[in-house]
């Protein structure tokens, strides 16, 4: 089972989602012992909640070179770089393929979630032999059946998909927002697949200003353009203002500086309504409708409530492991100013590897969204250039582990997940983010008023 020496036990990968499974496959490259511990039944559970959603980078910034490597050796065919992936292909056209790698698959443990992390008989106050003494990570494989595993060290990538932030504006949950889940959503639900009859011909009110939040607008103008009884109404914390709506046609993302427009559209043309500023302060169940009020008394009586505030950390596994955080993000301390989103946008954050991910833990290490914090501004590539660090460190090799390295694109603020449709160039206005039948923004915005097109395919302005 667990061998006895510390050297010799696996380092231990909590998520198999992307970044958990670049961390395995660069650990398999260098022929470290290690093993990835997954809470689902599948290789990124978290991303198959939101397969139906479009993120805003291309290919060439979701594939870990590692994993490229490896999964090129046993022929794999790699995706347009060029194009933006959907949750659901990342998962069938990359993470599965990886996860199955016999380099890989041997290692992955699936319905284990991780319930504590600990140093080996100790809590976090002793400091004396505390370097010396392995992790112990306790495992729930459900019906009260518990596991106990050491590992040299730990690597957490288990994001914070299941943490989302609350509705209520000062950070907390609003009184009545636990008792009305029922009718809350959070993230991005997929309004016009999977959940269509929760929203079609409803009243539905977005909490949010990110793009999360926009992309839950534009599908359910969408859907109100098929059924017009659809009502949508757009809550904002604050008065929306030109960053509101990202970089427009100066976003290297094309896709997401064309969200940001067509949301903005949706609201100018009448199809969205706008409270803004509206801090929620109160739920209130009202039958089968639900009442929320702001601060300042307004209310608004709405069918279903979507909750796109952004997600934050949970550290309750780590309670007894010592972490040094930043103030008010939650991530590593010293990767706090590199990332600040009243700072930085997601494009202009410097590499960063295992000096700035160091905890006063040694060899403990939080990595991808969850390492971010309450930050917004992660991309996958980020993260996968943080677990080639770590791990170069890890194996000895401290020349490579601070050589980091990183080339993202610039302006805007990203929130994580995108929209629906291709990156591919385009007219009138640049590509159409959320629908397959438009090729441009101007078509798109067109048929979410319930009209054929722009007219630009007959007019041959596509080329």
């Amino acid at each position: 089972m667990i061998k006895s020496t510390h050297e010799a036990l696996p380092i231990a990968v909590i998520g198999a989602g992307p970044v958990g499974l670049a961390a395995a496959a660069h650990l398999a490259e260098r022929n470290l012992p290690f093993v990835v511990l997954e809470a689902g039944s599948r290789p990124a559970h978290a991303v198959q909640q939101w397969r139906h959603v479009t993120v805003f980078s291309p290919w060439r910034f979701n594939i870990d070179s590692a994993a490229e490597r490896l999964l090129a050796r046993a022929g794999w065919k790699k995706p347009d770089p060029e194009r933006d992936p959907t949750g659901g292909e990342l998962i069938d056209l990359y993470l599965t393929p990886l996860s199955s790698l016999p380099e890989i698959a041997s290692h992955v443990r699936y319905n284990s979630r991780v319930n504590s992390v600990t140093r080996l008989g100790m809590d976090r106050v002793p400091t004396r032999g505390r370097n010396s003494r392995p992790f112990e990570l306790t495992i729930d494989h459900g019906n009260e059946k518990f596991e106990r595993i050491l590992a040299r060290a730990v690597i957490d990538a288990s994001g914070t998909w299941n943490s989302p932030n609350p509705a209520g504006a000062n950070g907390r949950p609003a009184p009545g927002e636990r008792e009305s889940q029922s009718r809350i959503s959070s993230g991005v639900p997929d309004v016009l697949g999977t959940a269509r009859d929760r929203y079609a011909g409803k009243r539905t009110l977005v909490v949010g200003s990110g793009h999360s939040a926009m992309d839950s607008i534009l599908n359910l103008v969408r859907l109100k353009s098929q059924i017009p009884t659809t009502d949508i109404i757009w809550a904002m914390r604050s008065e929306p203002s030109a960053k509101t709506f990202g970089g427009g046609d100066e976003d290297q993302l094309a896709q997401r500086g064309a969200l940001g427009q067509r949301a903005k559209d949706a609201v100018t043309h009448g199809h969205v309504t706008l409270l803004s500023p509206f801090r929620v302060s109160s739920f209130k169940l009202l039958g089968d409708a639900i009442e929320v009020a702001s601060e300042n008394g307004e209310t608004v009586v709405a069918d279903e409530i979507i909750v796109a505030t952004g997600f934050r950390p949970d550290f309750t596994m780590l309670s007894e492991i010592r972490l040094d955080l930043h103030p008010w993000l939650e991530c590593a301390r010293e990767l706090g100013p590199l990332i600040d989103p009243n700072e930085h946008s997601c494009g202009d954050v410097p590499p960063h590897g295992v000096r700035e991910l160091t905890q006063p833990e040694r060899d403990f290490y939080v990595v991808g969204m969850k390492s971010y914090g309450r930050a917004p501004t992660f991309l996958m590539a980020t993260g996968y250039e943080q677990v080639r660090s770590i791990v170069a460190a890890l194996a000895g090799d401290m020349e490579a582990a601070l050589d980091t390295k990183l080339v993202l694109p610039q302006t805007g603020v990203c929130d994580g997940l995108g929209h629906n449709g291709d990156e591919a160039a385009g007219c009138c206005g640049g590509p159409a983010p959320t629908r397959p039948d438009s090729c441009c923004v101007r078509d798109a915005v067109a048929k979410d008023e319930g009209k054929s097109g722009c007219g630009c395919m007959e007019l041959n302005a596509c080329g």
